[in-house]
């Protein structure tokens, strides 16, 4: 049995760029969290507010990823980009309780620091 691909062996690029492209615009924005280093490699899920199916990731999803600050320091954080506005639950998956709920707006950039 094989066991599954860690982020990094995944996509081994991502967080090493010193930028995201966000397109966002009528209708569309983009949610930016920075999360805690122990999550690093975690997949966060966005679901629409009041849609709840344990157990499965047909949901978008995004990995935390370490990224490099301008100041030699390191945050984690996971970018959604291309999100239609509304309300969305955030959690761990597979099957993690929804731990943050953030409002997106067409044309904006929604940021949130994810819950200790």
């Amino acid at each position: 049995m094989t066991r599954p691909l860690t982020n990094a062996e995944e996509n081994p690029h991502a967080g090493k760029g010193s930028s995201v492209l966000l397109d966002i615009g009528d209708g569309v924005g983009a949610i930016v969290l920075m999360l805690p280093a122990d999550l690093e490699d975690a997949e966060i899920e966005r679901r629409p507010a009041g849609e709840h199916h344990p157990g499965h990731t047909h949901f978008p999803h995004i990995a935390v990823v370490p990224r490099a600050t301008p100041d030699g320091t390191t945050n984690y954080s996971a970018v959604f980009f291309d999100v239609p506005e509304g309300r969305y639950n955030l959690h761990v998956i597979p099957d993690g309780p929804a731990r943050l709920s953030v409002e997106v707006i067409g044309g904006e950039v929604t940021e949130a620091t994810w819950p200790s």
